[in-house]
């Protein structure tokens, strides 16, 4: 039952019972630790394959993959990734939409449509990216620092970015 020995110039120490793991000691990788200037937020993942309807409350960072429902949402930050969908209305700080929203949507900082991302409804912010591909389809309204609502929004055609070209 004893054990075999180690082959001479073998990592391991006679006493130990695993091989030395590379990197150990220098600490833990950079992905893994901890970021001490970005506070931590409270974000709810909503997976592919998961539907959820009703409300959110307290989340600051909403990230969509699978389907959310609701009336009003409100929170820091909305990320839908592909595939996924977001229907109801939602008031945030910045969006980025890479699946669809169908609703009403604010966004009092940036809007960030992505290329796969679909715009149904009513939506709203200070500051808007749309890559090539991304579509929007309704009503945009661009906010200014003085968010009067009599400012004069912008209707968008239902065509698709993508087809013109």
């Amino acid at each position: 039952m004893g054990r075999a020995p180690l082959p001479p110039g073998s990592p391991l120490s006679p006493g130990s019972a695993m091989p030395p793991i590379p990197g150990a000691g220098r600490g833990l990788p950079q992905q893994a630790q901890p970021k001490k200037d970005v506070p931590e937020q409270r974000t709810l993942v909503v997976g592919r394959g998961i539907s959820v309807q009703g409300t959110v409350q307290d989340a600051e960072r909403l990230v969509v993959e699978g389907t959310v429902e609701s009336s009003m949402i409100s929170a820091k930050e909305l990320v839908v990734m592909p595939g996924g969908l977001f229907r109801g209305g939602v008031e945030v700080e910045s969006a980025e939409i890479a699946g669809t929203v169908d609703g009403s949507l604010t966004a009092r900082g940036g809007l960030t449509l992505r290329a796969t991302g679909r715009l149904l409804g009513k939506a709203a912010c200070r500051r808007l990216k749309v890559e090539d591909g991304g579509q929007i389809t309704g009503q945009l309204e661009m906010l200014t620092d003085d968010s009067s609502a009599n400012k004069p929004s912008v209707t968008a055609p239902a065509a698709d970015k993508a087809s013109e070209g």
